[in-house]
């Protein structure tokens, strides 16, 4: 049985439906994130899981254990916020110990285990610090050591980055991966950030609007998307309607689908036998970090091409190019 199982969850408000018909199965040890949206009921299950907000029907178990009238505190998740919630009173030693004090850990225990953490966090020249006394990532390093400490079965993380500079946040997806396999513990990530999710994720569940829009590997949700949701939260695809792409390249597409998906990088300018080709005009190209991003105008519909910079051919604005896509390239869309 896996380690965490949801199954048939529902919430509502009143009339409105915040969840509908949500199902999940985690493996012990497997990384997961919730992606999606703003308000599309990722953090609710995050706190339904929790015990923190009941839900209106459905069950969830953890470890074999059905947690209906189990209280938070003895279900054995912890959880760490995007606010850190850290005791401004308190050094960081005392912070992370702070768990283990209230289970009655005796002193000496509570040390050791405290600067065990604090290595596996990097942390272990910050333990006499206070809160106000370190950075933005430090803080959240801190909160994530407090929340390990006490050993739970599933760690929640609810946007925990989110409010970090783009390089720090980019380094700590990286530690808490590593800390993550090192631990062997089960996580829960919930984010918006689809870069986030690709980075640490060994499954991935889409959500939009309450429900479950999609679920696998990075590389599953990033190459396969199967509907248009998906296709343009995910990646910067470009998405045509079949009349669209079928006057484009010239010739019918098969049977399958009413719209399709074509990512950015997979339009190139080889020619190759099995290829779609299509003639545009290079509009605009803005780079994006090690990434240029050209957009292409075609009669009345655009479309972007993305290319590494140091590899990246170079549009001439304003001058028509035949651009061409691999057969398999082109996604169809249900």
């Amino acid at each position: 049985m896996s380690y965490v199982v949801i199954k048939d969850l529902h919430k509502a408000y009143g009339s409105t439906s915040v969840l509908a018909n949500i199902q999940m199965t985690i493996e012990k040890g497997e990384f997961v994130t919730l992606l999606g949206p703003s308000g599309c009921g990722k953090s609710t299950i995050l706190r339904i899981i929790a015990g923190l907000t009941e839900a209106t029907s459905g069950m969830v178990s953890i470890d074999g254990n059905n947690m209906q009238n189990i209280r938070p505190k003895n279900r054995e998740v912890g959880m760490v916020f995007q606010s850190y919630a850290l005791f401004p009173n308190m050094t960081v030693k005392e912070n992370v110990g702070f768990g283990l004090k209230m289970k009655k850990v005796n002193q000496q225990e509570i040390e050791q285990e405290v600067r065990k953490m604090l290595g596996i966090v990097n942390l272990l020249d910050k333990e006499n610090a206070f809160p106000n006394e370190l950075s933005g990532g430090q803080q959240q390093r801190v909160a994530l050591a407090r929340a390990l400490i006490v050993r739970p079965k599933v760690l929640l993380l609810d946007e925990p980055l989110s409010a970090l500079d783009a390089q720090i946040r980019k380094k700590l997806q990286s530690q808490l991966r590593s800390i993550q396999m090192e631990l062997g513990i089960t996580m829960i990530l919930v984010t918006h950030d689809q870069e986030e999710a690709m980075a640490v994720s060994d499954k991935i569940w889409v959500m939009s609007s309450g429900e479950i829009a999609q679920t696998g590997t990075p590389t599953e949700i990033y190459t396969k998307p199967k509907s248009e949701f998906i296709a343009n939260f995910i990646g910067n695809y470009n998405v045509f309607t079949r009349h669209e792409l079928e006057e484009l390249i010239g010739q019918e597409l098969p049977s399958v689908g009413g719209k399709f998906a074509i990512r950015p990088e997979a339009i190139h300018l080889e020619d190759r036998s099995t290829n779609y080709k299509l003639r545009a005009i290079a509009k605009e190209s803005i780079m994006s970090g090690n990434v240029i991003r050209t957009t292409f105008q075609a009669d009345k519909r655009s479309f972007s091409v993305e290319q590494l910079h140091q590899r990246a051919h170079s549009f001439e604005i304003g001058k028509t190019y035949t651009c061409y896509i691999e057969r398999e390239d082109v996604i169809a869309l249900t």
